[in-house]
């Protein structure tokens, strides 16, 4: 059975290994003058050769020849996650005391070191603290953020540096060249930008392209991989461009039959923009789209996420929302003066009360304030909050949406008491807050193209009839 790509062209010495000179030049001085370090932590993200640069060093400093088939009683390499309780650690602090059979050092490379438990760390530092002249421990993660301190401070760390997509590039012509693969250079660029710095998966990819029989394309890797096309992004830019709804949902409608799920189309629409963005060419409704295509992924519907996303700032390029209504006299407006049915108003006030009054002075021309506010302390609201409608009514504030989408979101208690708070640092003000229907938007609705085209999408079954 033929051995994997990714595992044939793994680096056995510095000089093989690509993106990682600041490392591998330290660490080649290092041997060469005598001064190691009684521990090394390598971190940085997945398959940018942190082990294999371990496996490396190691060799390198017995003086030991490395091929795939290298096996030296004095290198040990251990799985963390496999081995993360306080008993396998304390049986590794016992048994560095004992010499190298062969080599002039016992090596221990432990993969995933952040997995080992509090108890272990502890057992662990102290062998970090006072380690044999013949031992040397080289501690790998991805995620260093959750090794201790104590840990980190004695050891020398190495931060590994995700690859260029032109050096990967690069890098994966090479191995095709060799391994006589016939693939299109943009198709190369493709597979060096998916794997996102990460020579392994690249690699992955690559060989399992070749097995195609045929000259590899473009369009080939991007169906293996799930890519939309880039003349399809294009076409999706042109309907946000034009502000036309119905262009944009029959695009992504387009995209999403060939395969593509909402979070693809979502991360080479983001690439697509900020290419556009970093040209001088911007606005503030590319901003804005791409702080919504961040919650595309997260999004537990990211499907309708990446619609709405699109819609809303189409909408609000078309049809600028004002964000501070009029003043407000003090004498309250009444609820067809809000263009908020009296029904949806009393939904949300109990039977014989009234809501509990303002506990400060908070009127809507403060209103601007707290969205912009509301941008910097979640940005995840801050999209709704600035379609809302407000409207005070005996004391509350009622936040009036197009959407029941948006309305859904405020109406959620943590945001809520978010906005609350933003109202009460702008102007000392307790508000209670209520989101609604707007019904007065909907009633419009039919003869505006935006919502026929979200209608489409959540049903009828999601808009307060009357």
């Amino acid at each position: 059975m033929g051995q994997a790509l990714y595992r044939n062209y793994r680096p056995k010495k510095f000089d093989d290994v690509v993106g990682q000179d600041h490392i591998t030049q330290t660490l080649k001085n290092a041997i060469k003058s005598g001064k190691l370090s009684h521990a090394y932590l390598f971190t940085g993200p997945r398959g940018v050769g942190k082990t294999s640069v371990a496996r490396i060093l190691a060799h390198e400093v017995n003086k030991l020849p490395y091929t795939d088939e290298s096996i030296h009683l004095d290198i040990i390499e251990i799985d963390a996650a496999s081995n993360r309780r306080i008993d396998e650690i304390r049986d590794l602090r016992d048994r560095v005391r004992i010499a190298p059979a062969v080599a002039k050092y016992k090596i221990y490379i432990i993969d995933e070191v952040h997995m080992l438990t509090r108890e272990a760390f502890n057992a662990l530092l102290k062998t970090l603290e006072e380690p044999p002249a013949h031992c040397i421990f080289i501690l790998a993660t991805t995620e260093a953020h959750k090794l201790p301190e104590t840990i980190i401070s004695r050891t020398q760390r190495f931060e590994f540096k995700p690859v260029g997509s032109a050096q990967a590039a690069e890098h994966l012509s090479g191995i095709a060249k060799q391994e006589k693969i016939d693939i299109e250079p943009e198709a190369l660029d493709i597979l060096a930008d998916y794997g996102d710095g990460s020579f392994r998966d690249s690699i992955s990819y690559l060989d399992q392209l070749s097995s195609f029989g045929k000259k590899i394309t473009a369009e080939d890797v991007r169906n293996l991989l799930g890519l939309p096309a880039k003349t399809e992004i294009e076409k999706l830019v042109g309907g946000i461009d034009a502000n036309d709804s119905a262009a944009i949902l029959e695009q992504l409608q387009a995209i999403e039959q060939h395969g593509v799920n909402p979070q693809a189309i979502a991360a080479a629409l983001s690439s697509t923009i900020r290419e556009k963005i970093s040209q001088g060419n911007t606005n503030d409704r590319d901003v804005r789209i791409l702080s919504g295509l961040l919650e595309v992924s997260a999004s537990h519907r990211p499907k309708e996420a990446l619609e709405i996303c699109l819609l809303e700032n189409v909408t609000s390029n078309s049809q600028p929302v004002q964000a501070v209504p009029p003043p407000v006299s003090a004498k309250p407006a009444s609820p067809a003066a809000l263009k908020i049915s009296e029904p949806e108003i009393a939904k949300h006030v109990a039977p014989g009360a009234k809501p509990s009054p303002l506990a400060g002075s908070f009127s809507l021309d403060k209103w601007d304030e707290v969205v912009e506010r509301s941008k910097k302390e979640a940005a995840s609201i801050y999209t709704a909050l600035r379609l809302a409608k407000p409207q005070l009514e005996d004391g509350k504030l009622i936040l009036g949406f197009e959407f029941p989408l948006h309305q859904k979101k405020l109406a959620q208690t943590k945001n809520k008491d978010l906005v609350s708070q933003i109202i009460e640092e702008v102007s000392g003000a307790k508000v209670v807050i209520e989101s609604v229907v707007d019904k007065a938007e909907v009633e419009k609705a039919p003869s505006v193209q935006p919502f026929n085209a979200i209608s489409s999408v959540f049903g009828a079954a999601e808009v307060l009839e009357a």
